[in-house]
């Protein structure tokens, strides 16, 4: 087994998927970006505004070039799509689980989340303009789309674990 990620936009459920799917499986369960905070000793606000976005997307790479747990899932940060790198290197690695959830859904669970600072410093309009960007790249670095709409949370963790054990072989 390989390391499973779970990719979409910021809000889609990548966290809580991934901490279900990690019960279902028996496997340990990495959040991308708390593992950066923790490295970094910083909030992603606070890196974000000490060093820019672009050394926030840089720890991305680093932290998938150099994560040595082999069997486990991740669930990455909403941006780690957008660099071709990342997207391979996920594809290579492991298994990637696009959470496919409508942009109106995703709104309502981050337009007041702090701890976003891409959404603190945006308008609606630009933020669902970026996930129109970011869309094509989730679908690309994805072997499995997972459609979240009408579905519980437990449905979804349910397909997910599914389809890793179905392109697991087992």
């Amino acid at each position: 087994m390989k390391k499973v990620y779970l990719v979409g936009f910021m809000g889609c459920g990548k966290s809580a998927v991934g901490r279900r799917l990690s019960f279902l499986l028996k496997l340990p369960f990495y959040d991308m970006d708390k593992e950066i905070v923790r490295r970094e000793g910083m909030t992603i606000p606070e890196i974000f505004e000490k060093h820019g976005e672009k050394y926030f997307r840089d720890l991305e790479t680093q932290f998938l070039k150099t994560f040595q747990d082999d069997e486990c899932i991740i669930a990455t940060g909403g941006g780690v799509a957008i660099r071709a790198i990342n997207c391979k290197l996920m594809r290579q690695s492991g298994l990637v689980l696009f959470l496919d959830a409508p942009f109106k859904e995703i709104w309502k669970r981050i337009h007041k989340d702090t701890n976003r600072p891409i959404v603190q410093s945006s308008t609606r309009e630009e933020i669902e303009a970026l996930f129109k960007k970011r869309y094509p790249r989730y679908k690309k670095s994805a072997h499995v789309a997972i459609r979240t709409e009408f579905r519980t949370l437990r449905q979804i963790t349910q397909y997910a674990a599914f389809q890793v054990k179905r392109l697991k072989g087992e």
